[in-house]
């Protein structure tokens, strides 16, 4: 099969021209043997396989994601490069395409968004562009999809006319991880670009940058950090208190009546006992606790979303790098942590984008002190339960603990070593796509029911009979003479600082979080019944016990996770002691102290 790749800078269109010319068509995996998201699709009306490689400014790697992508260019030999140059930042995107044309390849440039450039007065001559760099130069609108079936044209013809399989590679690419360019390397080839883009770019008028206004606000030395902190308080305002407040009761009254229904029906086929308190007491009981929060959760990715899109991201990243450099973290730090906000997987993941290794595992085993959105559901009932006039800012206080928990951390595990410097795309502020945003919410969502769904239909199945069989296998026994109440008996005396009482079902539930956190809720449910009042809290030790299941060892997806990235099983030790530690710490505190105060 012909291979082809996608090869461009970090927000250069590169993703979205990919599912243009894949459509649905798509699959995704990871990079054998590198937890590098690896995605590949056949291009439509064709037999094509096109690999779209991980975004890089170089082929000399810094990340290992940029090391992917030089490695699989220099080594697996595809057999055409579309490299994808964003046109509103041309001098700095040709320097990897020069590095591209170099290796003797057959390469496509798709030179990307040159409607929004013309907009601003400023013409890119494309046949001078292609005279120049002596290859074939495709204009399109990725967004818009404008110009995607020329360029799937002149792949064709590039494949049909040109024979990659005896193409040379310049012996220092060959050797990449050896090779790094000098100063006065990357100095005159920028001076020949710089002469390039002269000769193919012209200006006809004046035009006035909107992000440089915007970046005078957004980027403001004393403003910047606080109107962050306003972005993410009116997110969780309204994710939280607004939506949730409406949508909750909501949610719950539906599944209340989809249960009498399924009740009704099993009566009617005269099913057995057992059969029917599984599914009722059990199975939708687990499943309603997590539908209650789905309609936040929704809110809040698109939300993530739209700050993206928009190009904000990238500029809290360079906003927070001064800072974090002082605490033993990068800028890029903020990524993972954003991430994390959706799933800590992903988060933990990401991290590879740091390209120092100390700052890289400081930033994995901080990363699942950032609430996910598993433990949205136990922020949520617990806020709207027990702070139903505040329940939006007892919210916001969560995240803003896991901050100042992260800060306080970077500074006592920080090592001491080299600073790296901090290379971040700023890319010109930009609308919103909301059909692109809708359907990476939508997919979001679906992976998480997927995810979620599994391990809680289990779970909940194991609560259920954990709950109704007595330790002799007795059904119908009392919840206090349970399996599960007689373990968590055993273990209640850890959580009795915090919550003031020995309550098994605290405890248990707790535990639960270690499969994962959004089971906290579908446990206690199905212990205290779908009317919960969770009655062995107040109003502190409900706080308290909230912090313990936010900050303690994350699930166990996370901790695989976070073993593969620190790279041993002692280090993966140490992260889940380390935050098991401070939540207990932390939690005790809290409850402690309100006992003296108030």
């Amino acid at each position: 099969m012909v291979k082809i790749c996608l090869v461009g800078n970090q927000n250069s269109g590169k993703t979205t021209l990919f599912n243009c010319l894949t459509g649905e068509n798509q699959k995704i995996g990871n990079w054998p043997g590198v937890t590098v998201e690896k995605k590949t699709g056949i291009i439509k009306g064709t037999e094509f396989e096109l690999v779209d490689l991980p975004g890089t400014y170089s082929l000399t790697p810094y990340t290992e994601e940029e090391k992917v992508t030089a490695n699989y260019i220099i080594n697996e030999n595809p057999d055409l490069i579309v490299n994808i140059v964003d046109a509103s930042c041309l001098e700095r995107s040709l320097y990897l395409t020069t590095q591209l044309l170099e290796i003797n390849k057959k390469v496509i440039v798709a030179l990307n968004m040159v409607d929004v450039l013309e907009k601003k007065g400023i013409y890119i001559n494309s046949a001078n562009l292609s005279y120049e760099l002596n290859t074939n130069v495709c204009r399109i609108s990725a967004l818009k999809q404008i110009g995607i079936e020329h360029l799937i044209k002149a792949i064709n013809q590039t494949i049909i006319m040109h024979n990659c399989s005896n193409c040379k590679i310049c012996s220092h690419y060959k050797k990449v991880k050896k090779y790094m360019p000098t100063e006065e390397d990357i100095t005159s080839r920028y001076n020949k670009i710089s002469k390039i883009v002269e000769r193919c770019m012209s200006r006809k008028k004046q035009w006035v940058n909107a992000t440089n206004i915007l970046d005078k606000i957004f980027l403001n030395k004393i403003f910047a950090i606080p109107i962050f902190v306003l972005i993410m308080f009116s997110i969780y305002m309204l994710t939280v208190g607004v939506i949730g407040k409406y949508t909750s009761q909501i949610m719950t009254d539906l599944m209340t009546e989809f249960s009498k229904i399924v009740s009704l029906l099993m009566c009617n086929l005269k099913m057995e006992n057992w059969i029917q308190s599984l599914i009722v007491d059990g199975i939708l009981k687990g499943i309603t606790a997590v539908l209650n929060f789905l309609p936040q959760l929704a809110m809040l990715y698109l939300c993530i979303s739209v700050l993206e899109s928009t190009g904000y991201m990238s500029r809290v990243a360079f906003i927070l790098d001064g800072f974090f450099s002082k605490i033993g973290l990068s800028g890029k730090s903020i990524i993972p942590f954003i991430i994390g906000s959706g799933c800590s997987v992903p988060g933990v993941l990401s991290t590879k984008i740091i390209e120092n290794k100390n700052q890289r595992h400081l930033t994995s085993i901080l990363v699942p002190f950032i609430p996910c959105s598993a433990k949205l559901p136990i922020i949520a009932i617990f806020s709207s339960y027990y702070f139903k006039e505040n329940a939006g800012l007892i919210s916001f206080s969560f995240y803003i603990l896991s901050i100042i928990i992260i800060i306080s951390s970077s500074i006592f595990l920080k090592n001491k070593s080299e600073e790296s410097a901090f290379v971040a795309e700023l890319p010109d502020y930009r609308m919103p796509n909301i059909k692109y945003i809708l359907k990476e919410v939508k997919e979001k969502i679906i992976e998480f029911v997927k995810r979620a769904g599994s391990t809680i239909l289990l779970a909940s199945a194991v609560i259920w009979f954990l709950l109704s069989f007595s330790t002799n296998l007795k059904y119908g026994t009392t919840i206090d003479k349970s399996i599960l109440a007689v373990i968590g008996k055993k273990i209640s005396w850890i959580f009795y600082p915090m919550i003031g009482v020995n309550s098994w079902e605290a405890a248990v539930s707790a535990v639960q979080g270690l499969i994962a956190k959004e089971q906290v809720i579908s446990s206690m449910t199905i212990i205290f019944g779908s009317n919960s009042t969770f009655d062995c809290f107040n109003k502190f030790s409900a706080y308290a016990y909230v912090v313990f299941n936010l900050f303690s060892a994350p699930c166990i997806a996370t901790i695989s996770t976070m073993k593969k990235n620190l790279g041993g099983f002692l280090e993966m030790v140490f992260a889940i002691c380390y935050q098991t530690t401070v939540a207990w710490i932390l939690s005790t505190l809290i409850y402690q102290l309100s006992l003296l105060i108030f």
